[in-house]
Parts: C-alpha cells; sequence; structure tokens
C-alpha cells in the first residue's frame, strides 16, 4: 500500500503511512479551504455570520485573529518561495491527499500535492516519492492542461526534474512557463537550479536578477548569495546570506538562511564560525538535518571526530544522501578505521542503485567515489556521459578532469581541471586537483601555486585529500634561487650562412676599424675635458615620465635630456 507523511515525523519516519489514510487525524482545514471544499451556501453563510455577529466584543475591543493551522502555514510558505516545516509540510500532504480523494478533478490540488512529493523526497531523501510526485501532478495536467493555464503543474514537473537532476528538463519546462507568463515568479527558481546544473552560469544570473525584481524579500535574497557565491564574490556572498537570514519569516526559511551561513564560513575555513551558523540553523529547526551534515563537517575539521561521527551516523541514517555517506566513508578511512568505511561505501553503492531505480541521477557523486575508491575509468564514462548531455558545471568539470587524471590521463585532464578553476567558484577541491594535475605534468610552478592556493582557501576541505594536498606541496619543496635571473632565455646564436657546415668558416665578422685621424683625436681630448667638468655638477632625476617609460620597456637605456 502506498505511503504518505505523519503529521509530526520527529524523528523523520524513512517510510510513510498508507496513502489515503493517517496515523493521526488531519488538523483542521483553514476555513478558505473548507468553504471551497463543502457548497454550504446560503445556510453555512447563514451561520458564520450569526457566529460573527455572537463574538463582537464588547467595549469596541478587537478580537485576534485566528492562529493559522500547518496547512496554512505549509500554503503560505509555498506562496512566498519559502520552504515549509516538516510538520506543515506532512499536514499539508494529508490534507491534500484526502481532497481528491473525494474530488479526483481538481488540478490545482493535484499539483499542490505534487508539488509538495516533491519536497518531502528532497527533505527525506526518500527517491520513491518522486514517482509519486509525478503521477500526481499529470493527474492534475489530465484534468486541466498546462496550456490552458494550469502553469503550477509544469512548474511541479520543473522542480521534480532537477530534484532527480535531469537539468535539461527542468530548463525546458522552466523556459516554457516564461515564456507564457513572464510575470509569474514561480518559473524563476526552477531556472535557476537547471541553469546552475548546466554550467549556465550567465543565464543563471540574469534568471536570478529577474526573481528579484519579481519576488522581494528573503527567498530573493537567498537566490542572489547563490549567485555571488558561484561568481567567487564571497563578501558579497556572505553579506546577502546574512540579510536572507535577518529577512526570514519562518523557523524553515531561517534555518535555510543560517545554514547556507554555515556553508560559506566552512567553503572559506573557519569551521568554528560554520559550527555556530549550523547550530544555530537546528535550535530554529531541530528537523533541518541538511545542518547536522553539516555539524559534522565543521566538527570533523576542528578534530572533534567522536562528535563528528556521532552526527554523520544520525543524519545518514534520517536523510541517507549518497554525498553524506561518502563524507562518513571518507572520515572513517582517513582515521583508518578500514571496515566501517567499508561498510559505509557498500551502503553508498546500494543508495545509487535505488536512486537509478528510481530516475535520479547521482553520477556525480558516483563518479567521485570510483575516482577515489573505485574503477576511475567507470568514473571518466560517467562524467563523459554527463558532457555529452551538457550538465557541464563546475563540479562535473572538476570530476571529469580528476576521473581522467586518476585514469593516467593528466594531459587530457587539464582543460577541465582549468575550467572548473576559471568558473569563479572558490572551492579548495577544485584548486587541489589542478595542482596535482599540473605536477603530474611537470609544471612545478603553477602547481605549487594551486596548491597553496588549496589550503589557504581552506586547510581542511577533506579529511583524506587535504593532507595529501599538503604532502603534494611539501615534495614540490621550494621555488629555484635566483629570481628572475636564474630563467632568462639563453644567448642566441649567430646565423649561419647557407652553404657552410656547421663551425666552418662560420664565425662572426668584423669590419676593420679605421684609423683615428690627429683631428679626431683633438676633439676627443676636447670632448674629455669637457666631460669632466660636467661630473663635477649633480645629475638631474629622470622625469616621472622618463621612469614610466623606462619601466615600460625594461633593459632600455635611460637617457636624460
Amino acid at each position: 500500500m502506498d505511503a504518505k507523511p505523519q503529521q509530526n515525523p520527529e524523528p523523520l519516519p524513512s517510510t510513510l503511512p498508507p496513502q489515503g489514510a493517517t496515523s493521526v487525524p488531519p488538523p483542521p482545514a483553514p476555513m478558505r479551504t473548507t468553504l471551497r471544499r463543502a457548497a454550504f451556501g446560503a445556510v453555512a453563510g447563514a451561520v458564520l455570520v450569526a457566529g460573527a455577529v455572537i463574538a463582537v466584543p464588547d467595549h469596541d475591543e478587537v478580537a485576534a485573529p485566528p492562529t493559522p493551522g500547518p496547512v496554512a502555514r505549509a500554503e503560505a510558505a509555498a506562496a512566498a518561495g519559502s520552504p515549509a516545516s516538516l510538520s506543515d509540510l506532512t499536514a499539508l500532504i494529508g490534507d491534500r491527499q484526502k481532497w481528491v480523494e473525494t474530488h479526483p478533478a481538481d488540478a490545482p490540488s493535484w499539483a499542490v500535492l505534487g508539488t509538495a512529493y516533491v519536497e518531502w523526497g528532497r527533505r527525506s531523501a526518500d527517491t520513491a516519492y518522486y514517482a509519486r510526485a509525478e503521477q500526481a501532478l499529470q493527474r492534475s495536467l489530465a484534468a486541466q492542461p498546462g496550456e490552458r493555464g494550469n502553469v503550477q503543474a509544469w512548474v511541479g514537473l520543473g522542480t521534480l526534474a532537477n530534484a532527480r537532476n535531469d537539468f535539461l528538463a527542468a530548463k525546458k519546462w522552466g523556459e516554457t512557463v516564461r515564456t507564457r507568463q513572464p510575470k509569474d515568479w514561480t518559473a524563476y527558481p526552477v531556472l535557476i537550479d537547471a541553469y546552475n546544473g548546466l554550467g549556465e552560469y550567465a543565464a543563471a544570473a540574469k534568471a536570478t536578477e529577474k526573481f528579484g525584481t519579481l519576488r522581494k524579500g528573503a527567498p530573493a535574497l537567498a537566490r542572489t548569495s547563490d549567485m555571488y557565491r558561484n561568481q567567487g564574490w564571497r563578501e558579497d556572498a556572505l553579506a546577502t546570506a546574512q540579510e536572507a537570514a535577518d529577512h526570514a519569516g519562518t523557523p524553515a526559511a531561517k534555518a535555510a538562511a543560517l545554514h547556507r551561513l554555515g556553508d560559506l564560513a566552512g567553503e572559506r575555513g573557519e569551521p568554528a564560525e560554520a559550527l555556530a551558523q549550523y547550530d544555530a540553523a537546528l535550535r530554529t529547526d531541530r528537523g533541518h538535518l541538511a545542518s547536522l551534515a553539516g555539524r559534522a563537517r565543521a566538527l570533523a575539521a576542528l578534530d572533534r571526530t567522536d562528535e563528528a561521527l556521532a552526527d554523520y551516523r544520525t543524519v545518514t541514517t534520517k536523510l541517507p544522501r549518497p554525498e553524506y555517506v561518502l563524507e562518513l566513508a571518507e572520515l572513517y578511512e582517513s582515521l583508518d578505521l578500514d571496515g566501517d568505511a567499508r561498510t559505509q561505501y557498500t551502503e553508498l553503492r546500494d543508495l545509487l542503485t535505488r536512486a537509478r531505480t528510481a530516475g535520479v541521477d547521482e553520477s556525480l557523486t558516483e563518479a567521485r567515489f570510483e575516482a577515489d575508491h573505485g574503477d576511475p575509468e567507470a568514473a571518466v564514462e560517467l562524467m563523459r556521459t554527463e558532457w555529452a548531455a551538457q550538465r557541464r558545471s563546475a563540479a562535473v568539470s572538476d570530476t571529469l578532469a580528476w576521473s581522467l587524471h586518476r585514469a593516467g590521463r593528466s594531459e587530457e585532464a587539464m582543460q577541465y581541471a582549468e575550467r572548473a578553476v576559471e568558473t569563479g567558484v572558490r572551492d579548495a577541491a577544485y584548486a587541489y586537483h589542478l595542482g596535482v594535475i599540473e605536477s603530474a605534468l611537470g609544471q612545478d610552478g603553477p602547481a605549487r601555486v594551486h596548491l597553496e592556493e588549496a589550503l589557504r582557501t581552506n586547510p581542511d576541505f577533506s579529511p583524506l585529500a587535504a593532507p595529501l594536498a599538503q604532502e603534494a606541496l611539501d615534495a614540490l619543496g621550494e621555488p629555484a634561487a635566483g629570481g628572475p635571473a636564474a630563467v632568462q632565455p639563453p644567448e642566441a646564436e649567430p646565423a649561419q650562412e647557407p652553404g657552410k657546415p656547421e663551425g666552418a668558416g662560420n664565425e662572426p665578422r668584423t669590419e676593420p676599424s679605421p684609423e683615428p685621424s690627429p683631428e679626431a683625436d683633438k676633439e676627443a681630448d676636447q670632448e674629455a675635458a669637457k666631460g669632466a667638468g660636467e661630473a663635477a655638477r649633480p645629475e638631474p632625476a629622470p622625469s616621472a615620465s622618463a621612469s614610466a617609460a623606462t619601466r615600460a620597456k625594461p633593459g632600455a637605456a635611460a637617457t636624460t635630456p
């Protein structure tokens, strides 16, 4: 039997109760939902009016508005473009499931249900919910095609495609909605995620700017912060992320903003600050499991490995995303706990298989795993397929480069490693990979620069790779002494005259100097006397323009007027 979320999933369940039934009764629907569902007509109106008259307080007192229920809160969050809490999302799913059972032609409700399934699948890492989401969205389009105004279902399909990492399909759905309704802000988050996934960063920036003009507040600020981060503008990303946190109106939105601040701190090598932000996110919304994974990452960087392992074990149980399982396995391996690492690598392979069955593309994580812990050639094939499918983000470029290097093809890897670094994303792993590839090709100078950059950007970017980066840098040693003079090109050999063998009469010819005349000797003596008198006076300092000209032409003799 199908399943759905319970009302208060704490801890987060890995499976949900049967669809169409709830383990606890759903909360009362908000008034507008009740009116929409049941045609009470004049009788209901009379009851409502009578109730309003009876409820009028004396002495001009104004009654406080009723507190919105979880369904209303989830609807309000969706309308604002913000995430809903897990409990509110669960209530919304239960509410819509019961409604469409008796109203199967309600296209908007099917669209809301499908989109909620996508969000539940993403936040629970249960990829089976994506199939259910697709069914609900198709039911919505069957009741009302997108061409007849049901763009909400099209947006839902775009969101679903992004969740499956099918960025080309998401781009198609988002651009379709934008073409028909360019002022509908809901298309732009879909487009931003799709463009970023494809590596079309200029298009993503334009979509982000348009989204900001259509939808103010924390959601737009969060997207703008991500844009700045992708362009390498760390200070702007940090300031905008802080502004998003300040403007967040719900605990779930606040937690997401604080999580973003934690990620930014971790990327710039400040694990203590990252830990503080992740802890704040978890205090705001204890169900924000992505922040628990970030907390584990920060604790590992601070050498608090026992705490890191405990957090990783919790998060991989409740939110078993492949990238988190890979991080835990590599932490075990860095601690020489090889048996535990192998267990996690086996679990990772199982997760990747299940994701593939559910139509989710996890090639990026799979290739990273194969390149370092499995078959580098398999990693190359995975990333070549991604590249051919126009997925050319910085992450794909970097992973393809590293896979090629690990497979023994460093020369071919170089172009992709350079592309990843040149996108602007300041990721220590990208600089590390480029430095190692350059070192393998004998380019010690650039290799030293990029390895130093990786360790300067984030000295603890990986429990396995960061120590290897330091070892590679130490192996290169210090630059050769002597500076630029030691690397000047050799003197040019004299040109060989044609027709003569090398070394035979090929010496440079010198013209005999003419014998000096007595008049010339006399003029030379006069010039020497004049020069001796000039030497007694100090030489004027060269002008600024003359100094600039001298700097512009190194080696040219400076002249004085």
